[in-house]
C-alpha cells in the first residue's frame, strides 16, 4: 500500500476548491497528469474513492466529504508552522489577502494601502473588493470583512463600524417624476435595488425593510453601480450615506422616516492568531477606522436634507 503523502492532501484540497482537474493543476503549477496521479495515490493510501469523475468536473464522494475538514485542519497547521518560521526569519513580510465588500474596500481600504505599505514596506497586500462572502477556511482570504457576524466556524469576529443608509434620488429624476412625501409615494416611482438571487447577504434587503410591497424595477448586482444609476436619474434607491454624499446631485428622501443602520465585521481565522502579519494588518485596519471616526459613515445632515 502506498504511504500517506502531504502533497497528495494539498492536491485533494486544490481539486475540491476548483472543481476541475485542469484548473486545480494550473493553480498548483503542475500538469494535470501529475495532479491526477496524486489524487489516485491518495485514494490508494486511504483505501477509498474520493471523487466521482464526471464530464462537468470532480464531485466529492461521501468519503471525500468526510476527508475535507481533516485535510483543512492539517493545512492550517502547516500554514501556521511555516508562517511562524517566516515571521521569525523575515520580520513582517509575505502576503496578506483582504477580502471585503466592494464599497468598503474601494472607499476605505484602498486609500489606506499607502500608509500600510509605508509602515511595512516588505508586506505584500492583496485587496479583493467583491460583493460576496469570503471563506477563510478555504483560504480565499486571510482577513475578511462581512456585513454579518458568523454564527459558526473557527472564526474571530470584531465589530468594525456601523454605517447609515438612506433613500435617495437625483434632483432631475424628482423634477420629472414628482416628489416623494411619504412611503406610499414609492409605489408609483421607479426603484433601483439588488438582483434578488445575487444578494450575497440578507442584510442587503433594504426595500423589503421599508415595505414588503416594494420591488425594484432596475436591479443591479453591486452598490457602486446602484449609486451611479440613481445619480444619473434612473430611479429611487436605498444607498449608504458615505457613498451618496459623494454625488452632489443626490437628494435624501424621507430622512426622518427611513434611516437604516448596518455594520461591518472584521473576520480572521482562529488559526491566524499566531500569524504576525495577519494580526498586524487586522490591528492596522481597526486603528485606521478609529482615527477616521463615525462621521465618515453616518449622515449628520440627513434630517435637514429632505
Amino acid at each position: 500500500m502506498r504511504k500517506f503523502d502531504w502533497d497528495d492532501l494539498q492536491a485533494f484540497l486544490a481539486v475540491v476548491r476548483a472543481g476541475r482537474l485542469t484548473v486545480a493543476a494550473r493553480k498548483l503549477g503542475v500538469d494535470h497528469s501529475t495532479l491526477s496521479r496524486r489524487i489516485a495515490g491518495l485514494e490508494q493510501a486511504i483505501g477509498a474513492t474520493l471523487f466521482d469523475r464526471r464530464s462537468a468536473g470532480y464531485a466529492l464522494t461521501a468519503e471525500g466529504e468526510r476527508l475535507v475538514p481533516d485535510a483543512e485542519a492539517m493545512e492550517s497547521l502547516a500554514i501556521r508552522i511555516r508562517s511562524r518560521q517566516d515571521d521569525a526569519a523575515q520580520g513582517l513580510a509575505g502576503s496578506v489577502r483582504i477580502g471585503t465588500p466592494e464599497a468598503w474596500g474601494t472607499y476605505f481600504m484602498a486609500r489606506e494601502l499607502r500608509e500600510l505599505v509605508r509602515l511595512h514596506p516588505e508586506l505584500e497586500v492583496e485587496l479583493v473588493a467583491n460583493p460576496r462572502m469570503f471563506s477563510l477556511s478555504k483560504r480565499e482570504a486571510d482577513i475578511a470583512v462581512s456585513m454579518t457576524r458568523p454564527e459558526q466556524g473557527r472564526l474571530i469576529a470584531r465589530r468594525l463600524n456601523d454605517y447609515e443608509l438612506g433613500l435617495y434620488a437625483a434632483r432631475a429624476y424628482l423634477d420629472e417624476h414628482g416628489p416623494v412625501v411619504g412611503r406610499r409615494d414609492l409605489e408609483r416611482h421607479r426603484l433601483v435595488g439588488y438582483i434578488e438571487d445575487l444578494r450575497w447577504s440578507p442584510e442587503l434587503d433594504y426595500l423589503g425593510e421599508i415595505s414588503s410591497s416594494l420591488t425594484p424595477q432596475i436591479r443591479i448586482s453591486n452598490v457602486i453601480s446602484q449609486v451611479q444609476a440613481v445619480a444619473a436619474g434612473v430611479g429611487v434607491g436605498v444607498l449608504p450615506c458615505f457613498l451618496a454624499r459623494r454625488e452632489p446631485g443626490l437628494i435624501r428622501l424621507l430622512p426622518d422616516e427611513i434611516r437604516m443602520t448596518r455594520a461591518y465585521w472584521l473576520l480572521t481565522h482562529a488559526d491566524a492568531r499566531d500569524l504576525l502579519r495577519v494580526q498586524v494588518v487586522a490591528d492596522f485596519i481597526v486603528s485606521r477606522l478609529a482615527a477616521l471616526g463615525e462621521d465618515f459613515w453616518m449622515d449628520a445632515r440627513g434630517r435637514a436634507s429632505g
